[in-house]
């Protein structure tokens, strides 16, 4: 029997998950969980990137000093693209901003006015979005900033954690993909880039593979938790990185979705696809576990639905997910149709959603149970869209749609999923992210011999379940009205 620590950090919320890896399964134990909670200085958003070092300070002291636990290893996943700065002496510089800060607004085609887009795609094999560290980078230049000018070392999210953990510096393959600063090809940095932008590449730290063990616990930080001497394992620190490594897939005609505050959705292949056709469908050649890339489309995913659940309650009203996926199932069908990619900063969502309607010529969802229920519909229009590309590109049917994270425990919205794409949806773990995370610690620990043995062991621990699909009259009716509105 062996024991592994997970910390699995996302928008919402974060956790330190005991797993459990004994006689081929997997059990998993959630020690604690703490809110995410951005925060606005004026008009900067920033992470509370301290506050989150606590509470994994607190997660690890419940397994030592509360559990005596003996761990045979931790890992770190977070979300993507966003990173620290270190000075010399190895400190924050600054507080790391938060993707959706509004400093990379219009950044885009500043940049591609010293880099065209096709280069860029061409280095990187990366979905072209502002939000990439590459952008904010470039936006920090053109804004003088002080921090940047002064950093020594760039960490991204996970890495940083993984730093203050262990004293050892170093950016994981699949975290460092997603910065837009990684060139598969070549299989290290994108230095051209950096130079043609006039960023200093010497910030950039050495690039280990997933898996990787990093060292032990720094003394200090184990002796705060009542732990031993614990390794740290650079596991997929890009979260969905560790939910796919995750999926219960045993044919290669399968796609999948990691469903939470993003939808990320795409393939596992044995090597990135760079070229005019995948730059022109905007996909993403993303690095995962086993020496796998994962092509797939970043989509705005239930973050909708969370501003959403944000708004009402600052107006007196308090909705679960589950309560709203239960009015929603009970709302009219296709009441409006939104492009939910077109949301990308926080606010008022209702309100957002409502001009979004209104500028297309439609009549605005007049209720939550209306509003869920478009953002529902409009996300499963959406995933068609993608799974059209996906084929396309690739020149095959893909015939099983595998939904991870947390959004696989929305039953309707997985029954959605089966009916518009007319393909059978598996739905499970809502803990791919955590399980990924600790199989791939136990991949680097040796336990594990590869991706084969992960999935089977999740197939032998995870609960599934299968939807097929129905009469997609109507979805059809609404993918016509959608494809107008949205592009690809």
């Amino acid at each position: 029997m062996s024991r592994y620590l997970a910390f699995d950090l996302g928008a919402e919320s974060g956790r330190a998950i005991l797993g459990t890896l004994e006689s081929g399964r997997l059990t998993l134990e959630e020690l604690h969980r703490f809110p995410n909670t951005p925060v606005r200085v004026h008009s900067a958003l920033y992470w509370d990137t301290l506050r989150l070092w606590h509470e994994m300070q607190q997660g690890l002291a419940v397994a030592g000093r509360e559990r005596r636990l003996k761990l045979d290893g931790i890992g770190v996943d977070t979300w993507g693209v966003d990173f620290a700065l270190l000075g010399t002496d190895g400190a924050l510089i600054e507080n790391p901003r938060h993707y959706r800060d509004a400093r990379t607004n219009g950044i885009l085609e500043t940049a591609f006015n010293i880099v065209p887009r096709e280069e860029i795609f061409a280095q990187t094999g990366i979905q072209l979005m502002q939000i990439n560290t590459l952008y904010q980078l470039y936006a920090m230049r053109l804004m003088g900033s002080p921090a940047l000018s002064n950093a020594r070392t760039l960490l991204m999210t996970p890495d940083l954690f993984n730093y203050w953990l262990t004293g050892v510096a170093r950016s994981e393959l699949s975290i460092a993909s997603t910065s837009q600063c990684y060139n598969p090809r070549l299989g290290r940095w994108a230095t051209d880039l950096f130079d043609r932008l006039s960023l200093a590449k010497t910030i950039l730290p050495e690039i280990v593979c997933p898996g990787t063990r990093l060292g032990s616990l720094l003394p200090a930080v184990a002796e705060a938790a009542g732990l031993g001497t614990t390794s740290v394992y650079a596991t997929g620190c890009h979260d969905t990185a560790s939910a796919v490594a995750a999926v219960s897939a045993e044919s290669d005609s399968w796609c999948y979705i990691s469903s939470g505050t993003w939808s990320l959705m795409g393939v596992e292949l044995d090597a990135p696809v760079i070229d005019a056709r995948s730059l022109a469908l905007n996909l993403t050649n993303e690095m995962g576990a086993g020496g796998k890339t994962r092509l797939l489309k970043n989509i705005a995913g239930l973050w909708l639905l969370q501003e959403c659940r944000r708004a009402w309650a600052l107006a007196g009203c308090e909705y679960s997910y589950e309560t709203l996926a239960t009015m929603a199932a009970s709302a009219p069908p296709f009441a409006a149709i939104i492009d939910p990619d077109a949301f990308l900063e926080p606010g008022d969502m209702p309100e957002k959603i409502c001009l979004h309607c209104q500028s297309n010529g439609q009549r605005p969802p007049d209720s939550p149970a209306s509003v869920a229920r478009t953002i529902f519909e409009s996300l499963v229009l959406r995933y068609r869209q993608v799974l059209e590309s996906l084929e396309t590109l690739l020149g095959r049917k893909l015939e099983n749609i595998h939904i991870v994270g947390g959004g696989s425990r929305n039953r309707l919205l997985n029954q959605f999923v089966a009916d518009d794409t007319g393909r059978t949806v598996i739905a499970g773990t809502s803990e791919a992210t955590a399980m990924g995370n600790i199989l791939i610690q136990a991949m680097g620990a040796g336990e594990l011999s590869g991706l084969a043995e992960v999935r089977n062991i999740v197939r032998s621990s995870a609960v599934l379940e299968t939807f097929m699909p129905r009469d997609a009259t109507d979805w059809n009716h609404a993918y016509k009205k959608f494809c107008e509105i949205a592009q690809r």
